[in-house]
């Protein structure tokens, strides 16, 4: 068994090409060759831990994957996420790796699939692009968006005290960065809005949508959290799931299931988006919002993928 650690992951990934793999795990999953249990999940005092597991039907391994955030441990000197993937041969269940990543994995994974989805539902012509939350999340999906499209007019909602580094952080990477504490100016001069905090109370509101806008959710990932006003996806013309089932239990479609603002059969999944068998955005003028709760099928394609670039 290899111990696989965060050096080595950092060094190999920028050698891997993974929007096509994330693009396929959720094609099969949507075609049912993928097998996700329900998510194993501790709420703690001071944290959560993420149990994410499964496998691809005819692919040499499964993946268990553990991640955790502890949002104030900033404050003490520490990262907020943690965590680790581990695979086995589906064949005889021996342990193949342990991917020590520190989460980072489950970062770079959601942020490819936020590309993915915008890929598939943003408008053509994005105007400016808007980040909600100034933190890693909200760097790495500003970095993956970068590789689908070409708007680099970026404006950041965050903290005070987190805006100076973000905007100097990705100014250095290319992008023109212009920060505010004012969540209502994401939506009033966005028309591609990603949304990356653990908030459990709406950032973004339906007051504040203006037709031809996309939004993607990645922060509301337990059935508390909640980035969006539920009426914004009333209003959507498309909602798209990662995975229907987790949709139903948590994130911002469960937010809306529940207001009684949506019904289920107003969702389709990403990855029948993808293959072309349900209908994503058709027009330019239309308002779409994909809701990512992360599924175990990208931590099957960055694990995997990962491991075979450094045998």
């Amino acid at each position: 068994m290899r111990v696989v650690t965060l050096a080595e992951i950092r060094e190999v990934l920028p050698t891997i090409d993974i929007l096509p793999a994330i693009e396929d795990a959720f094609v099969r999953y949507s075609a049912g060759d993928a097998v996700v249990p329900p998510i194993g999940e501790l709420m703690l005092e001071k944290g959560e831990v993420h149990i994410k597991y499964g496998y691809m039907r005819g692919e040499p391994y499964y993946v268990i994957k553990i991640a955790s955030g502890f949002y104030g441990n900033p404050k003490i000197g520490l990262p907020s996420g943690d965590g680790m993937m581990l695979l086995f041969k589906q064949e005889t269940g021996e342990p193949v790796s342990v991917l020590v990543d520190e989460a980072y994995l489950t970062d770079v994974r959601t942020a490819a699939a936020g590309a993915v989805a915008a890929k598939h539902l943003a408008p053509r012509h994005v105007k400016r692009i808007g980040i909600v939350g100034a933190g890693t999340q909200g760097r790495l999906q500003l970095e993956y968006l970068s590789t689908i499209t070409q708007c680099r007019d970026v404006l950041v909602w965050g903290r005070d005290d987190e805006l100076p580094a973000y905007c100097q952080d990705m100014e250095g990477k290319g992008f023109a960065v212009e920060g505010t504490t004012d969540a209502e100016e994401i939506l009033r001069t966005c028309n591609l809005a990603v949304t990356a905090t653990p908030s459990d109370t709406p950032l973004l509101h339906v007051s504040d949508l203006r037709p031809g806008t996309h939004i993607t959710a990645v922060g509301s990932d337990t059935p508390h959290k909640q980035e969006v006003d539920a009426q914004i996806l009333s209003r959507a013309d498309v909602v798209v799931a990662d995975s229907i089932p987790q949709c139903l239990l948590r994130g911002e479609i469960f937010q809306a299931l529940t207001a009684g603002a949506i019904s289920q059969e107003k969702v389709v999944e990403l990855g029948n988006v993808i293959a072309g068998h349900a209908t994503g955005r058709t027009s330019d003028d239309q308002i779409t919002i994909a809701d990512l709760t992360g599924v175990a099928v990208q931590d099957m394609a960055i694990s995997a993928a990962v491991f075979e670039a450094l045998s």
